[in-house]
């Protein structure tokens, strides 16, 4: 009974792909494969703001795999957060591969907090949701995985799209802060920054910065000062390109 309803809501409201609009699925083939199926790689913007940790990312950000964030982080296809995990699990694989006889750990996930506006307009946090499926995705492939969203932002924003990278830095500076209980969570394992995209790494940087202060307040957790990365879903092409010289 549930499979011919089902079949009866798919002649009513076929499934397409996010990605190509192809029917029959909600994500066929060769859009994962887009999304997930080459090898991650470290990206970098042209002129990466200081601080910004070594960065990994599943894709380009471009077609299919474009349409598929957007999708997910405004449209609310909540059902495209376990790929959209799948392609970051595998970036932050890239970004904290351990040598061959060496001990990776426990992996802490942070996520780039979004605004509390932009939370309450998607009626989800995105980046949080698909840090979660990654987790899961990290922790059935054997390696310890948890979730940490320790971040948070200590006062109001503007939106970032359509500023420049100066006017980006200038808006979240300072901008973010680990909570209280923070600094004694973050002593559990290796950190890694995660976020859906990256543009021009200010987000990241800053995330970063709040992250490492934190640490530093914290006695006993210096040592691990620097060892942080980052793994993003998607990048722009040329902070692929960059990486090739």
């Amino acid at each position: 009974m549930l499979a011919w309803w089902r079949e009866l809501g798919g002649l009513v409201l076929p499934a397409a792909c996010t990605g190509c609009g192809d029917p029959g699925t909600t994500l066929c083939e060769a859009c994962r494969r887009a999304l997930y199926g080459a090898r991650p790689r470290r990206v970098r913007p042209a002129s990466g703001p200081a601080g910004l940790p070594p960065v990994h990312a599943a894709a380009p950000y471009e077609g299919a795999v474009r349409e598929v964030v957007l999708a997910h982080k405004e449209r609310g296809a909540l059902e495209l957060a376990a790929p959209l995990g799948a392609a970051l699990a595998g970036a932050v694989a890239a970004a904290v591969a351990v040598p061959r006889g060496a001990r990776g750990g426990g992996l802490l996930l942070v996520p780039v907090p979004s605004t509390p506006r932009a939370v309450a307009a998607r009626g989800q946090d995105a980046t949080l949701r698909a840090a979660r499926a990654a987790a899961v995705a990290l922790r059935r492939a054997g390696r310890a995985a948890e979730v940490v969203p320790v971040l948070r932002q200590r006062r109001r924003v503007a939106d970032q799209a359509g500023l420049d990278p100066g006017g980006r830095r200038a808006n979240l500076s300072g901008a973010l802060e680990v909570v209280r209980n923070g600094p004694r969570l973050l002593g559990r394992g290796r950190v890694v920054l995660v976020d859906d995209v990256m543009t021009t790494g200010v987000s990241l940087a800053e995330a970063a910065r709040a992250v490492d202060a934190a640490r530093r307040r914290e006695a006993g957790i210096r040592a691990v000062r620097g060892g942080m990365s980052a793994a993003v879903i998607a990048a722009p092409r040329p902070s692929f390109e960059i990486n090739r010289n």
